[in-house]
This record gives C-alpha cells, sequence and structure tokens, in this order.
C-alpha cells in the first residue's frame, strides 16, 4: 500500500487518465480533479473511477502530485495555469504525448517543480491491459511514481534522468503507429475509388498484422483525428530537430485536419472516406 499521504491530482480524466486514476484508487491513493468546465461525459468517468472532485486551487493546493494526461495542445496552457497558481516544491508528471521541446518549455514554466517527463504506450488499463508508463527525470521523482503505480495494471519503466527521453520514444513510436493508420486510410480510400478496394485487401490479408486488413479502425480514425493531429504535429517538430523530413507527418496532419467535425462520431467506413473526399453531406 503506498503512503496515505500521497494525494495526486488527475488533469483531465479522459478514457486513459480515468482509468490510471481507477488504478492508483485501488490502491488507497487520493485522486482529485476539477469538474471546472468539464463535460458530463468526463464527470461520469470520473465518478466511476471513484475520483474525487475540487475546484482547481484546492485540488493544487491538496496534492502531492500532479499527473497531467489532457489533449496534447492542452498541455502547456494546463501548465502555464498550475504555474500562475503555484505548486512549488512537488511533481509534476507531464504525461501527455507531447514533442521533447514541449516538455522542456513546460519544465521552464515550472521552475520550482520536478517535473517528471511521461509517456504511455499501450491502452487504457482496463480489462487486463497493461500498458507502460515510461519515465525519465530526476531519479526521487521518477522513483515516486514508480511507488505508486506499484501492483498495478500500469507498468513503468524509467529511462533515465534526461527530461524529453520519454517523450521521444513516444512520438518515435507515434510517429509510425498513427501515421500509418492514416495512411491505411488512404490507401483503402484510393482502392475503392477505383473499384480494387478487395483486390488491396487480398494483397494486404498475405502479411500478418497490416493495418490494411483492419479497414473497420478507418471511422475510430476518424473520430480520433482532433488528438492525433496535435500529436503528429509535435513527431513533426521531433523529426525536424533529428534533422529528418517532416512533411509525411505534416502531411498527416493535413488529412487528419478534414476529420475535424467527426470528433468523438460513430461513423462507417464510407462515411469516413466521404469526409476525407471533402464531401459535405458527410459529417
Amino acid at each position: 500500500m503506498t503512503e496515505p499521504a500521497t494525494t495526486v491530482a488527475l488533469l483531465h480524466p479522459g478514457s486513459m487518465g480515468a482509468a490510471f486514476g481507477a488504478q492508483l484508487r485501488a490502491r488507497g491513493v487520493t485522486v482529485l480533479w476539477c469538474p471546472e468546465g468539464r463535460s458530463d461525459a468526463t464527470r461520469n468517468r470520473a465518478e466511476r473511477a471513484g475520483l474525487e472532485p475540487a475546484p482547481f486551487s484546492r485540488l493544487l493546493d491538496r496534492s502531492d502530485v500532479i499527473l497531467s494526461l489532457c489533449p496534447p495542445a492542452a498541455a502547456e496552457e494546463l501548465a502555464a495555469r498550475v504555474a500562475a497558481h503555484g505548486f512549488a516544491g512537488r511533481a509534476y508528471v507531464e504525461a501527455n504525448a507531447i514533442s521533447p521541446g514541449r516538455v522542456k518549455r513546460i519544465a521552464a514554466l515550472l521552475p520550482h517543480v520536478e517535473t517528471v517527463d511521461a509517456a504511455v504506450v499501450g491502452s487504457p488499463p482496463v480489462g487486463g491491459k497493461h500498458p507502460t508508463l515510461y519515465l525519465s527525470g530526476e531519479h526521487g521523482r521518477t522513483s515516486e511514481v514508480e511507488r505508486l503505480f506499484a501492483g498495478t495494471d500500469v507498468r513503468t519503466h524509467v529511462l533515465g534522468t534526461e527530461v524529453g527521453a520519454a517523450s521521444a520514444l513516444k512520438l518515435s513510436y507515434s510517429s509510425y503507429q498513427k501515421a500509418s493508420r492514416v495512411l491505411a486510410a488512404l490507401a483503402y480510400g484510393a482502392a475503392q475509388a477505383h473499384g480494387v478496394g478487395d483486390e488491396l485487401l487480398s494483397i494486404a490479408a498475405k502479411r500478418t498484422g497490416s493495418y490494411l486488413t483492419e479497414t473497420d479502425y478507418i471511422p475510430k480514425t476518424a473520430a480520433r483525428a482532433w488528438r492525433w493531429g496535435p500529436e503528429l504535429a509535435d513527431a513533426a517538430e521531433l523529426l525536424g530537430e533529428a534533422g529528418l523530413p517532416d512533411e509525411l507527418m505534416l502531411a498527416a496532419v493535413s488529412t487528419l485536419d478534414r476529420w475535424d467535425t467527426a470528433r468523438d462520431a460513430t461513423l462507417t467506413v464510407e462515411e469516413a472516406l466521404a469526409l476525407l473526399q471533402g464531401d459535405p453531406g458527410h459529417g
């Protein structure tokens, strides 16, 4: 059992964050969240996970650790809000899918806080799934996070002390995983437009695990485009910093922008492809 005094602020409980919060609650950790401006869906997730609501300022005053799991585009704004209130001497776990450069900017916003660079790889820890939480930063703080999740379905792996290492690993993986999903949708859409979709799938099926055989994932990609776009934009920054071409990532971001109206929607494959084609009658 973790120390009773440990209190975690979870900002904000989406599907991943709420699942992480539930894992901590199962260990007896107090997990706070701020309901201000959040949707009914978020409130329901937080309630099911056993999280305790608190006003933002009270949440920061009571917490020993902040776990930031929010849409990537909001990461710096959220950190700036924490900085404006003050969180000195405690730990800020930046677990969003953002570039190493943005993590370092966030650390600079919080000069009196130990920023732990963190990255989640895998699905939310529900139904027997075991995501890995990669960590990099000051040894004492990464050890603290390891202790928090010890015995849960969240596996931890420390990469070292360099802030930015965990984010670099996450985006290196995401740049393939998520861009491949985008490319699969484009390839299938092109084949369908020429009446050879089935033939394309037949070719792809000869290779095990090809995303091209998973056409049912295209609508899921469309529904998540609003989150994936900012993440791949940061992946483009990562590639540029490494002296590598970033055009593929930027093109993927542009493609994802076509699915802007599909946020969290339930679509058919045909409807998702129609949005890519710019058909205003779908979406």
